[in-house]
């Protein structure tokens, strides 16, 4: 194996970054930004492009999954006849 070849799967192996399931929300939605940002110079080569493309779709996933849990815990505020706040019911109930 080349030095170069090493060197490639350093870097691609570098790009994977830490376990997408331990990152917050936050965190993986910057992960994603940066991987976006590489893509788009186009100036990675294919196969690093390949590999950040499956990352950008794990990254994505996690994000999605994220919100979708954040949006569980939201409730909706019911407001009275008064317009004063009368409860709270689920958020996809309305």
């Amino acid at each position: 194996m080349t030095l170069a070849a090493i060197l490639v799967i350093a870097r691609a192996m570098e790009d994977k970054g830490p376990d997408i399931s331990q990152l917050s929300f936050e965190d993986a939605l910057r992960a994603l930004e940066e991987v976006v940002r590489k893509l788009e110079t186009g100036e990675v080569p294919l196969d690093e492009s390949i590999d950040l493309y499956e990352r950008g779709e794990q990254l994505r996933k996690h994000c999605q999954a994220r919100l979708d849990a954040a949006q569980a815990r939201i409730d909706k505020i019911v407001a009275g006849p008064d317009g004063k706040a009368a409860g709270t019911e689920p958020f996809d109930a309305g």
